[in-house]
């Protein structure tokens, strides 16, 4: 099964980024697919951010994703 998950840019240095998966998670992810700035939701699937999402589907989307991690 291949997922993606919303991710927050807080710093971009050339075409790698590193974002928060809401909160616990920092990861750096390649952002050179997508035209994105810092503060930026976007979705990530294996390392590459592959679109920039609005802050509210990005929001909603981390919401649903806690409440299926927390019932595992």
């Amino acid at each position: 099964m291949c997922l993606a998950i919303p991710a927050k840019i807080i710093s971009i240095s050339g075409v790698t980024a590193k974002v928060d998966f809401g909160g616990n998670t920092i990861k750096e992810v390649d952002v050179s697919l997508v035209d994105a700035k810092i503060g930026d939701y976007v979705l990530v699937h294996a390392g590459y951010a592959i679109q920039v999402l609005n802050k509210k589907d990005a929001e909603e989307t981390l919401k649903l994703w806690n409440e299926i991690l927390s019932e595992i």
